[in-house]
């Protein structure tokens, strides 16, 4: 997304995978049921909007702040996990479509510990 207004957490490469995310679990969830759309639809979608979400909200506070909204970012994405499982198992996406979902919270999880540990050091010394 281009705009002569730029934000230094758009930097984050794990920000931009979260961005990502979010959008390809949007498209995922419009062929869910109907019936699904206030329960498993909303929490998997809102879980996966959340990780970049709070990864922009905690880069513009202190250290200590950045690394609990990281922490909120990492519960995110697992809870993710648990929703993609769901989905899967109820037959609302196929084994390769929950293996990528897998594969693409591995990478961001992976990245948020990264980045927490990071500034982990950063608040310890």
């Amino acid at each position: 997304m281009e705009s002569k207004f730029h934000f230094i957490f758009e930097d984050l490469l794990v920000y931009q995978k979260a961005m990502q995310f979010g959008e390809l679990i949007n498209i995922q969830a419009k062929s869910f049921p109907k019936e699904e759309r206030y329960e498993l639809t909303s929490q998997f979608k809102r879980a996966s909007d959340s990780i970049a979400l709070n990864i922009a909200e905690g880069s513009g506070g202190t250290d200590k702040q950045f690394y609990n909204y990281l922490g909120n970012a990492w519960h995110s994405a697992h809870e993710c996990v648990s929703c993609s499982s769901k989905a899967y198992l109820r037959n609302y996406i196929s084994e390769e479509t929950n293996e990528l979902n897998r594969q693409v919270l591995s990478e961001i999880t992976k990245m948020i510990s990264s980045l927490r540990s990071i500034i982990g050091k950063r608040i310890n010394s």
